[in-house]
């Protein structure tokens, strides 16, 4: 079996003038408005909370390019071009618990294939009963502490 990437979320003029508005207000939207977005367009959450990583890396680099031209325009930069600031505290997604039932079947994947690709990662979050972006963040971590070598064995199951 192939991995394969996942394809590219693409979204309506509507989805994205949503989007857009609720960026140009809060660039850092908390999970509870991400799910009420995802709601309101029919896109996973998780495709949302990339959506935003992605717009903030472009401003960012847009904010830049600007400061340069600024200085070598021999015009120092204003108050506007310093970057934006994250919200000193932001409200947390809840934290993901695994049943031993649930634990039991990652390690059993995670022995046949420590790299699935999204039909896979897709497949076993349908049958464990949580979203793909959890089962894909789940296999993230596990590779970090094998490689690592951090809390125990990799597969005590």
């Amino acid at each position: 079996i192939r991995n394969h990437m996942r394809h590219r979320t693409k979204f309506t003029k509507e989805q994205l003038t949503i989007l857009i508005n609720t960026f140009n207000q809060m660039p850092y939207p908390h999970y509870a408005t991400r799910q009420r977005l995802a709601l309101e367009i029919n896109v996973e959450e998780s495709r949302i909370q990339v959506w935003f990583q992605n717009r903030r890396a472009r401003s960012f680099f847009q904010e830049r390019r600007e400061l340069k031209e600024a200085l070598q325009s021999s015009q120092g930069p204003g108050q506007d071009h310093l970057p934006k600031g994250t919200p000193s505290e932001q409200i947390r997604r809840p934290r993901t618990t695994y049943s031993p039932s649930q634990l039991c079947t990652l390690f059993k994947a995670f022995k046949k294939n420590p790299y699935p690709g999204i039909h896979c990662r897709e497949q076993l979050a349908k049958k464990i009963g949580v979203p793909e972006s959890r089962v894909q963040t789940w296999f993230q971590n596990r590779r970090s502490r094998l490689h690592t070598g951090t809390k125990g064995p990799a597969q005590p199951y």
